[in-house]
């Protein structure tokens, strides 16, 4: 199930078009390029399985038709009456994403009557970013947080030269519904700067690769672009000279790339420079940017990553999850329409349990993007299988007030992209599934992760025997909560290595400046962010939120330790103690992840040898990694509260 090239075709290997390609079908649209890719699609399609695009007026089992409308318009209608299955659309674009989902359907396309349906996407931004650098970076190289290889855009410092790979990722995404795309990273070194002038020939030759699927380009900006590139020595968004070079080298963007996208900023975090140098605020920088972009038709996506990454480890009055929602809430309603404030999920950082961020759904008079991270940085990185759908559907059905889901608050859904130049686009094969759940949950938030996860399993082993999808689920469906079992409990997070933030490390950031702490100690462990005791955190969240939150008592296990400290002899919901929930979770997880092993083991006779090995591979890392985390959590907990296991087990 591999492409003839050197990639892995992932959800869209060629017996998948067997439905489309084997009718005769017959497109009826004016010029666009979209449906041209459309043509060329089911064009070989039928010369694989002996199908045929007949000429209008020829008789066809699959009519396509553009009905005319807005060209932005990504809705698509599917029926099928008296042996012929129609699909219409107001757009190319819809047509595409519309013959995409005849292909999930497959047979079932065409046979019986369907009612007319209509569907079009909940969210019309639908994006990933690619933390790519076009230099090698000394410390984070060609991606940051990636873990599947180099760029698909950029090697050794300059765009690539054969971009057939990019087109083919282009057609990958537009299959799960991905409509834009940022082509490097939001740390904009010097290198990456001058992507929006003088390299801005790069930028366009990889837009037109994307461009034949309906994915959009962006670019990651510096905030401090004009005096990095020969503008005014200052970068004060207020300033006319800053106003005027921004507009300017926008039109230029545009000239090269006239459906781009717009910028991606990420100002006044972790060191990158922003408005606060010249007093002024984020949405002074936001809006200039958007005003520059807005004769184009461009958004600007402004990054709520804002935190002091220099806190002192001492005081415990400073609390990083509070950071986005005391910075941007006073600022609600200043934004312009064409700015876009980029939300990560929880509050702090992508760990692999979080609370939903209170900002989403706390700025009623601002567009809000909510940002996931595909890229498994605090999941395993792509050595262990970590399915994040369950997460990301938890997160977009979070009613912040009570009433409406996340999915229906966002303008759109982003996500740190987790594909490279490695064969299998991700690393690990069967991460390839984060990226096609993420592109589905982006089209529409309410779909159940795990019918998600079927399509994605049909698609990538055509004619699977439920042997081998049953055996895909068993290793899936819980593999979010196995890898939380053996790492951080209860909601604390960030137990990890310093720097690559790969594998356990219970101390690793405690007495660090970067604001991501246990405090653990001789009594207890967690952090108290109460409003009553603590740092006040639990009071930015909406009612009924906030209440259940504040106290020991309601908060559900799953985050007690983010909400609170909390004696190791204290019982959870569960009836077990804090302690005992730590060294059995823990035991658990091993066991969960040797029994995923196992069943990957015994599909070796349904699964191509080259997909097999690098499974198995990583599962041997996974559980090599999951034994690890084991023993050193549990021996740090032992040793800090001296309580031992009621089982007793082994604790080193």
């Amino acid at each position: 199930m591999t492409d003839s090239g050197d990639f892995d075709a992932a959800w869209l290997p060629g017996t998948a078009f067997r439905a489309v390609g084997a009718r005769r079908s017959l497109v009826r649209s004016g010029p666009d390029p979209l449906t041209d890719t459309v043509r060329g699609e089911l064009a070989d399609a039928c010369a694989r399985f002996g199908g045929e695009v007949v000429r209008d007026g020829g008789a066809a089992e699959f009519v396509l038709e553009v009905t005319g409308g807005s060209p932005d318009d990504e809705s698509y209608t599917l029926r099928r009456a008296d042996g012929i299955t129609s699909l219409t659309a107001p757009s190319g674009r819809g047509l595409l994403y519309g013959l995409f989902h005849v292909v999930r359907l497959g047979e079932g396309a065409f046979s019986g009557d369907l009612a007319p349906r209509t569907q079009r996407p909940a969210l019309a931004t639908r994006m990933l970013d690619h933390w790519d650098n076009v230099a090698v970076h000394p410390v984070m190289g060609q991606v940051e947080r990636g873990y599947a290889g180099g760029s698909l855009f950029w090697s050794d410092g300059e765009a690539r030269g054969d971009l057939g790979r990019v087109r083919a990722y282009g057609r990958l995404l537009a299959a799960c519904g991905i409509n834009a795309v940022a082509v490097n990273n939001v740390n904009v070194h010097a290198t990456e700067a001058r992507l929006l002038t003088d390299r801005i020939g790069d930028v366009a030759a990889i837009a037109g690769a994307l461009r034949p699927y309906g994915i959009r380009t962006h670019l990651s900006v510096s905030f401090a672009a004009p005096m990095l590139l020969g503008g005014p020595d200052t970068a004060d968004p207020l300033d006319p000279a800053v106003r005027d070079w921004w507009a300017r080298a926008t039109a230029r963007v545009y000239e090269a790339v006239p459906d781009f996208g717009g910028y991606v900023v990420k100002a006044d975090s972790e060191g990158r420079p922003g408005p606060f140098a010249y007093g002024r605020s984020h949405a002074d920088g936001a809006n200039m940017l958007a005003e520059a972009l807005e004769p184009h038709g461009g958004t600007v996506h402004w990054r709520a990553f804002v935190y002091d990454h220099r806190q002192d480890w001492r005081d415990r009055s400073t609390d990083r999850a509070r950071a986005a929602y005391d910075h941007f809430t006073p600022l609600d309603g200043e934004f312009a329409d064409n700015a876009v404030l980029q939300v990560k999920h929880g509050p702090m950082d992508f760990q692999v349990r979080e609370p939903v961020s209170p900002l989403i759904g706390a700025m009623p008079d601002t567009r809000l993007a909510v940002e996931l991270q595909v890229t498994q940085e605090y999941t395993g990185q792509q050595k262990h299988v970590c399915w994040l759908g369950p997460m990301w559907s938890e997160v977009l059905r979070f009613r912040p007030d009570g009433e409406v889901p996340v999915g229906r608050l966002a303008d759109g859904l982003v996500a740190v992209s987790n594909a490279g130049d490695d064969r299998f686009w991700t690393g690990h094969p069967l991460a390839q599934a984060n990226l096609y759940t993420f592109g589905r949950l982006a089209w529409d938030p309410a779909a159940d992760p795990r019918a998600v996860l079927d399509e994605w399993i049909a698609l990538t082993h055509p004619d699977a025997p439920d042997r081998l999808a049953g055996g895909l689920h068993a290793i899936l469906d819980g593999s979010w909560r196995t890898y939380e079992k053996y790492t951080a409990p209860l909601g604390v997070g960030f137990m990890v290595q310093p720097g690559h933030h790969y594998g356990p490390g219970v101390d690793g950031y405690e007495y660090s400046p970067w604001g991501t702490y246990h405090f653990a100690d001789r009594d207890g462990v967690g952090v108290d962010r109460s409003v009553a005791t603590g740092t006040g955190f639990a009071g930015q969240y909406a009612e009924p939120w906030a209440k259940l939150y504040e106290s020991p008592g309601t908060c559900p296990d799953e985050l007690l330790l983010f909400f609170h400290h909390v004696p190791y002899g204290h019982v959870l919901h569960s009836g077990k103690t804090v302690i005992q929930h730590i060294y059995d979770t823990h035991f658990e997880g091993v066991e969960e992840a040797e029994e995923a092993r196992r069943v990957w083991a015994g599909l070796s006779d349904l699964v191509e040898p080259e997909r097999h090995a690098r499974v198995a591979e990583r599962f041997a890392e996974q559980l090599r990694g999951a034994r690890e985390w084991r023993d050193q959590i549990n021996s740090y907990f032992l040793r800090k509260s001296g309580v031992p296991d009621a089982h007793g087990r082994t604790i080193h």
